[in-house]
């Protein structure tokens, strides 16, 4: 009640702002973005945040670019990427690179950036990449462990320049130099302030400055929009709040299909969820397209699995997953857990749903517990802080919980999210099959998936594997929600992206 009156007087506060404030707006010269997260490095080699990892692509694109969502991945960096064996590619720059301070980008950089990266811990990297070899100035060599089928999206990493790195091999106060379209001026908890990079390969921004404000009160975010201090909120608002954000009449809405899944997670290994029958009945009682209508406005696709549809690698899965109640009934029955006193009586189960705090990701877990409770499940949402939950659900200690993944522009993500070998443990918490799910047949399919070079028979391999997992339901796929921006109108040129990665910025102008 508190949060809803919260936002309702935003929303009355942002309809006087841009009554009286019509005229107010932000410097011609600057983008002014507000966040929700604050960013503490434009370092690509060390991004944990979402934040901080579109910072970085901004400051430091990588090799290729990963913008769109049905296409081959771009050249960013490069000038060619060639096949020398299946364990060997050759990489070449293109001509006359600079990063921001003026300094050539050079092959040394570009085995330098993966190298630190590597020694600094990341597994993934470790476990692809032998060694990179200097060439010349302009080319290097990189040698893999094994055939790899990823390599040319593995090559969106941002290259930073090592020379302006210091002894240890790290950027003070995370002011990474890199040859993206911008520099980086400074990075303060609720501020950081792009400037534009004359050195730059591509087409000059048309806005000199980018001024990232990092407000973390999403009514806060409604006010200063509609008020004309801030230009453009990408996925900022509550989903059920743009339509009546959208009714002032300085803003517009730009939106885009989405490369992120939202998800429903299950303990795998809860005795009442280590049983497929039971997760397979939950996830066939959720009604995925009324919340998708109700709750998003319908802005959201209703999923069918890890990867969008779009995707290159997108297939439609022979049985979809459909809610079926009475078809759910009978398999908790045969799960050993019928209803007990029939309906309105005793539940059949008593399951806790953990959930973020935030009041819409809470609102939606409500709904999904009160359709639940149409089988005679009860659920209780608890919500927690960010970090207290994601703390929880990384060492297990949760039946349901919902969250989303980071883009999935690249199918191997299904290793990443479902191989055994990516159950976190203690020497590795972070690793991300947090549903500890464990399939011999799922494993070899992602195994070959990720090392098979002909694209339709990954395609093949990833489409076997999402059919077991639709069976055995470690995790619901519930939907794709739209990349949404709420744009001042002065603002023209900008493009959401499925990433809603930063990159077209550049191309933004006011008018």
């Amino acid at each position: 009640m508190t949060a809803r009156f919260h936002l309702t007087t935003a929303l009355a506060l942002a309809t006087a702002a841009s009554c009286t404030a019509r005229t107010h707006r932000t410097p011609d010269d600057t983008l002014v973005v507000l966040v929700d997260q604050a960013m503490t490095s434009a370092d690509p080699r060390s991004t944990v945040r979402e934040s901080d990892l579109k910072l970085s692509r901004l400051v430091c694109p990588g090799l290729v670019v990963m913008d769109a969502l049905d296409s081959e991945p771009q050249l960013g960096l490069a000038a060619a990427i060639d096949r020398v064996d299946d364990l060997t590619w050759d990489v070449t720059l293109k001509p006359d690179l600079k990063f921001s301070d003026g300094t050539p980008v050079t092959s040394d950089d570009v085995a330098w950036t993966y190298e630190s990266a590597i020694a600094d811990g990341s597994k993934v990297l470790a476990e692809r990449f032998a060694s990179f070899e200097r060439l010349d100035p302009r080319r290097v060599r990189i040698h893999l462990k094994k055939p790899l089928a990823t390599l040319i999206t593995d090559l969106d990493i941002g290259i930073a320049a090592r020379h302006a790195a210091d002894a240890k091999g790290k950027f003070p106060g995370g002011l990474a130099v890199g040859a993206g379209p911008y520099r980086v001026d400074s990075i303060t908890p609720d501020r950081v302030r792009l400037s534009v990079n004359r050195y730059w390969a591509g087409p000059p921004p048309a806005l000199p400055k980018i001024d990232f404000k990092v407000v973390r009160d999403a009514a806060a975010r409604i006010v200063m929009l509609a008020g004309g201090s801030a230009d453009l909120v990408q996925n900022g608002i509550r989903y059920d709040l743009v339509d009546d954000v959208l009714a002032r009449p300085r803003l517009v809405e730009q939106r885009g299909a989405s490369t992120k899944l939202t998800y429903l997670m299950f303990n795998t290994r809860d005795p009442v969820l280590d049983d497929p029958r039971v997760r397979r009945a939950l996830a066939m009682a959720v009604d995925r397209p009324t919340i998708v209508a109700r709750k998003f406005g319908g802005r959201a696709v209703v999923a069918t699995g890890l990867v969008p549809p779009g995707h290159w690698a997108y297939r439609a899965p022979a049985r979809p997953l459909v809610e079926d109640l009475a078809e759910a009934g009978r398999l908790l029955d045969a799960a050993g857990f019928p209803d007990p006193d029939g309906p309105g009586g005793k539940p059949r189960l008593a399951l806790v749903y953990k959930a973020s705090s935030d009041q819409f990701r809470v609102a939606v877990a409500r709904v999904i517990a009160a359709q639940l409770a149409r089988l005679e499940i009860a659920i209780e949402v608890r919500p927690f802080e960010f970090g207290t939950f994601f703390a929880d659900v990384k060492k297990g200690a949760f039946q349901l919980a919902s969250m989303q993944t980071g883009d999935i522009t690249e199918p191997d993500m299904y290793y990443a999210y479902f191989h055994s070998s990516r159950i976190p443990d203690k020497d590795h918490p972070d690793d991300t099959n947090r549903w500890r799910y464990a399939n011999p047949e799922v494993d070899r399919l992602l195994t070959a998936g990720r090392s098979e070079l002909d694209r339709a028979v990954r395609v093949e391999l990833y489409a076997q594997a999402q059919a077991i997992l639709l069976d055995e339901m470690p995790i619901v796929p519930l939907w794709h929600e739209d990349n949404v921006a709420v744009v001042n109108r002065a603002v023209v040129g900008f493009q959401v992206l499925p990433s809603a990665r930063w990159s077209s910025f550049a191309q933004a102008s006011k008018r």
